[in-house]
């Protein structure tokens, strides 16, 4: 009996291992199932932080385009009035170095009649001004036809313009 009480004590060892193997394994299996719930919800929170990051990035892109589009507009636009004003103060520097060359002229002109008046009353009596012979016409009828006279230089009385392109000077 002894040997049968060994033998049913061994077995019953047995049945309580396997009886403790198959908790240690439910909770194995449970631990498992909670580990891998675990791990699906970690990933799906991942997931969802990735999807917002992107979103967040896709925005920012969308900002920074519409900002670009603006500043390449504004750009534009700078780059543009630029140009005009560039082509504005071309013809206007065109303008100012006619009449600079224009008043040269006239001024000649006066410098060559102060010098024709001043030749009159001269010692000799007379003197060459423009093709007149001062000794035998006065100064007055010498003013009068000459190329003083702004109906005699309606050249003069053009108005001067200017443009951007090859032909800087019409009139």
């Amino acid at each position: 009996m002894a040997s049968s009480s060994g033998t049913s004590s061994g077995s019953s060892t047995m049945v309580t291992n396997s009886g403790s193997d198959e908790d240690l394994q439910a909770l194995m299996n449970e631990r498992k199932r909670k580990r891998m719930i675990s791990n699906r919800e970690s990933a799906r929170r991942s997931r969802m932080r990735k999807q917002k990051h992107l979103d967040d990035l896709m925005a920012q892109v969308s900002q920074l385009q519409n900002e670009n589009h603006q500043i390449l507009t504004t750009v534009s636009i700078t780059t543009q009035r630029y140009l005009n004003v560039e082509a504005e103060n071309s013809v206007l520097r065109a303008q100012a170095n006619e009449l600079s060359h224009r008043l040269q002229s006239l001024n000649d002109i006066i410098d060559s009649l102060n010098g024709c008046n001043n030749n009159i009353g001269g010692a000799d009596g007379g003197g060459d001004c423009g093709g007149f012979n001062v000794a035998t016409i006065g100064f007055n009828e010498m003013v009068d036809h000459s190329f003083i006279n702004p109906f005699n230089l309606a050249y003069l009385n053009q108005p001067i313009m200017a443009s951007a392109d090859n032909n800087m000077f019409q009139y």
